[in-house]
């Protein structure tokens, strides 16, 4: 086993920290349609705005999930910078992949929430279309 190292956590750093402003960005353009949504549906409800607005419903839930999960990654990061500096390597290994789990966790609900936006840019070409002909 290789020797785990105060600079091996502080790596995940810079990483993580550029995920969670990747994930703030997310949310608070989110936010923005969200906003434009309500105005929009309240002036004319109907059955592409309501699906849109239970789609930004799961992709902000989904949101609020990675980042949690980005920040528990980043507090099980400092943790384990924290055992190393007082010589607790066992209990560092595993709290150190504890953060690598949660931040794998992090990204690949990342990746399912991408499959979502996908979904709802799509319900706006069917509904572009379907004006078309």
């Amino acid at each position: 086993m290789e020797k785990l190292t105060l600079t091996t956590p502080a790596l995940l750093f810079s990483a993580v920290s550029l995920i969670l402003l990747a994930y703030t960005n997310r949310f608070l353009s989110y936010a923005q349609v969200i906003r434009n949504l309500y105005d929009k549906f309240m002036a004319n409800p109907d059955s592409v705005l309501r699906a849109q607005i239970e789609n930004l419903r799961k992709r902000l839930h989904l949101i609020r999930a990675m980042q949690i999960l980005g920040v528990l990654s980043l507090f099980f990061c400092v943790a384990a910078m924290f055992l190393i500096y007082i010589d607790y390597m066992g209990v560092a290994w595993w709290v150190f992949g504890m953060g690598l789990l949660l931040l794998i966790a992090s990204l690949g609900i990342s990746a399912w929430e991408i499959q979502i936006s996908v979904k709802a840019l799509d319900l706006h070409l069917k509904n572009m279309e379907s004006k078309k002909d």
